[in-house]
């Protein structure tokens, strides 16, 4: 079995109890950064392990019980997850909560220019994962039994108050760009429009998994950062890919798209738009918004590193793209 942050034989005697099978095997899931992931089989059963990594953790991270919940909540919906199976509070088998989900088999693309693929079918993936974005966001939170999954009133106020105090507590040295690029966001937060979605937080090509075959999304990824939220926050998240360059955490800025078939950003919001019934127009804001967040969420992850908890093996080459990622933020709201 791979190397594991937990005993196996306690995992084993779990499913023996849970499930009447042992545990056959463990694979740990590489290019996370923040709950570990494993492939197990149990018995003839295949499905996905996650977990809290181990260690202190900040409060409200890593929440592996939301996860769960908003994926229990959709598996009800057209919204393609993958199905949840149960939910473990205690901590004495694996040392922290976690929770067991199907396995789906598919592709997922790590990197967003789609290498060894068709044109046609770059172009064909990248609108399919606009229009599951549109699927998610048109799914009313109170008639799944979400209503109360995330905080009402300004969503864009109380991320830039949650992430700047996150930045602020963080032991990582100055990142000029990123203080100021707080301020303008802060003095160009758009008027709260009222619009409330189920915003996953992380909307990415490499959190989607594809059909093997067919350009279609067969299940939505890594829920972690899910609540309720502005949905254009989403918007921005994804349009974040053209804006960075493949070197900035496999981003699609300065290649020759056309020649790829890979949509231009306009394009791909664009079919957003119009598989979302329409909506308020994406603004600088909403990019240098999600520019913003992952930033402190690369801080975040160079500061686990440190504590030897971070879940992925590359924490610490990431840690320089908070200031990058601050810069092109900068940059797209105007210097």
């Amino acid at each position: 079995m791979t190397q594991t942050d937990f005993e196996t034989a306690a995992l084993d005697a779990y499913t023996r109890e849970r499930f009447g099978a042992p545990l056959l095997s463990v694979e740990r899931i590489g290019g996370g950064q923040s709950n570990p992931t494993y492939f197990v089989t149990i018995g003839e059963a295949r499905y996905v392990l996650r977990k809290q990594p181990n260690g202190p953790i900040l409060k409200g991270a890593h929440a592996v019980d939301r996860e769960f919940r908003v994926l229990d909540a959709l598996a009800k919906t057209d919204v393609p997850v993958p199905r949840p199976v149960l939910f473990e509070t205690e901590t004495s088998t694996l040392g922290t909560p976690f929770y067991l989900m199907q396995r789906l088999e598919g592709r997922v693309f790590h990197d967003a220019a789609l290498p060894g693929l068709a044109p046609e079918e770059r172009r064909a993936l990248y609108l399919a994962m606009a229009e599951t974005l549109a699927k998610l966001h048109s799914v009313d939170p109170n008639a799944i039994g979400l209503s109360d999954f995330g905080r009402p009133g300004d969503y864009f106020e109380r991320q830039l108050n949650r992430w700047s105090k996150q930045w602020n507590e963080s032991p990582t040295d100055d990142i000029p760009a990123l203080d100021i690029l707080i301020e303008r966001l802060t003095a160009h937060r758009p008027v709260d429009d009222g619009l409330v979605a189920i915003a996953h937080g992380d909307y990415r090509m490499g959190n989607l998994m594809f059909h093997p075959k067919e350009p279609r999304v067969i299940g939505i990824l890594d829920w972690e950062l899910a609540t309720l939220g502005h949905p254009l926050a989403d918007v921005g998240f994804a349009a974040m890919a053209w804006h960075s360059r493949p070197e900035d955490y496999g981003g699609i800025a300065g290649l020759d798209l056309d020649a790829l078939g890979i949509p231009s950003e306009a394009e791909f919001v664009g079919h957003y738009m119009a598989h979302a019934k329409g909506g308020p127009p994406l603004l600088p804001f909403h990019i240098a918004f999600a520019l913003f967040r992952f930033a402190v969420i690369f801080i975040g992850i160079a500061d686990r590193a440190r504590q030897g908890n971070a879940a992925g093996g590359n924490a610490h080459e990431i840690a320089p793209l908070a200031a990058r990622f601050a810069e092109i933020g900068l940059k797209i709201m105007g210097g």
